[in-house]
């Protein structure tokens, strides 16, 4: 059984637009996904990631804009007539059918014969390995499995597309792992286009072939999970990548990309993220674990200690500085709260972004 048996080349999103009222909850949005891309749209709530995804799947209609496969526009059709698979954050199971009457249902839909309907639906259920799952009711499984079988109904009427809203989000972190896991095995074995709204950086990361991230109804940045892990090109992008550590301060000097900032009597180095220049206000921008405590290089601040965890192999604290900013640090050994510390800042993975960036 081909589950990916419908072919095309690209998904295309043409300056697609959607607003309720005087709300633009979509700005233009512009992007192509090609066959067999995974795609995660990333971005914090009300960023427009599921509006964009309701508006492939038809589930919502733009006010602006179009969407086509290859040369057809589609977001005109209704979605049944559109035959993506659609898996939804709280499963949408039915619950008094069997989890094999769950997973053929959209074919029985279709009018398929019944011994043919049970044989693909039987053929998904092994795919997300629920084989001997069949006749039990969505209330009898955990709800790693009832993802599962949603998985499995979303691929069995073999859709163009598998749209994925925020599927892992009502699992324990355990769970999400495994699933995470399953979602790309799945994926590979079909060969199929998905497009996966998250919230979790890490899930993006971990899934996606590309990353879409989204602001404001807007695309801020796309590209691969190593471009945008460590380069994101704006402030935004960044923070929503993990660099919650922000200094500020102004250049005192830029060469061979890059900046040194100056704040609170001392400077600190990073990579230029922007065109900068001497005495311009800046943003040094760096992750928690490139923040460390007690290390020996000279790209440091001064700090008093605010909060410390044990976290096995390491410590996480935050940090304030002298004139209020907040620093996460990680660390070797306990450190005292209210101590004074030095922290390190590695010069080669942290971003210096013009503070205009931040708005």
């Amino acid at each position: 059984m081909s589950l990916a048996s419908i072919s095309f080349k690209e998904l295309r999103l043409d300056r697609v637009s959607r607003a309720f009222g005087s709300f633009t909850a979509l700005n233009q949005i512009e992007l192509v996904i090609g066959k067999g891309e995974f795609v995660a749209l990333l971005g914090p709530s009300g960023c427009g990631k599921s509006t964009a995804l309701n508006c492939i799947a038809g589930l919502l209609g733009t006010t602006g804009g179009g969407i086509y496969i290859d040369d057809k526009r589609i977001d005109q059709l209704k979605p049944e007539d559109r035959g993506f698979g659609m898996v939804f954050q709280n499963y949408a199971l039915f619950p008094h059918m069997t989890v094999l009457q769950n997973v053929g249902f959209g074919l029985k839909m279709r009018g398929l014969p019944r011994a043919e309907i049970e044989t693909r639906a039987q053929a998904a259920l092994a795919l997300v390995r629920l084989q001997g799952q069949a006749d039990k009711l969505p209330g009898q499984l955990s709800g790693g499995q009832q993802q599962r079988v949603a998985i499995a109904r979303a691929i069995v009427i073999e859709p163009p597309l598998v749209l994925m809203d925020e599927p892992l989000s009502n699992l324990d972190a355990k769970l999400r792992l495994e699933m995470r896991a399953e979602i790309r095995r799945i994926h590979n074995q079909l060969g199929a286009t998905t497009i996966y709204v998250t919230h979790d950086q890490d899930e993006a990361l971990s899934l996606a072939d590309r990353i879409v991230v989204l602001r404001d109804g807007s695309i801020r940045q796309v590209g691969t999970p190593h471009e945008l892990y460590e380069s994101p090109l704006y402030l935004d992008v960044a923070e929503f990548m993990g660099f919650r550590n922000k200094v500020v301060g102004k250049v005192v000097r830029v060469a061979n990309g890059v900046a040194t900032i100056s704040t609170e009597g001392r400077e600190l180095t990073g990579r230029a993220m922007d065109a900068l220049k001497p005495g311009d206000e800046a943003v040094l921008a760096a992750r928690g674990d490139d923040v460390v405590e007690g290390a020996s290089g000279g790209n440091a601040i001064q700090a008093v200690v605010e909060t410390i965890e044990y976290r096995g192999r390491e410590h996480v604290g935050t940090a304030r500085t002298d004139t209020g900013m907040e620093l996460v640090f990680h660390g070797p050994r306990n450190v005292e709260l209210g101590s004074r510390i030095s922290l390190e800042i590695d010069a080669l993975r942290a971003l210096v972004f013009a503070k205009a960036g931040a708005a």
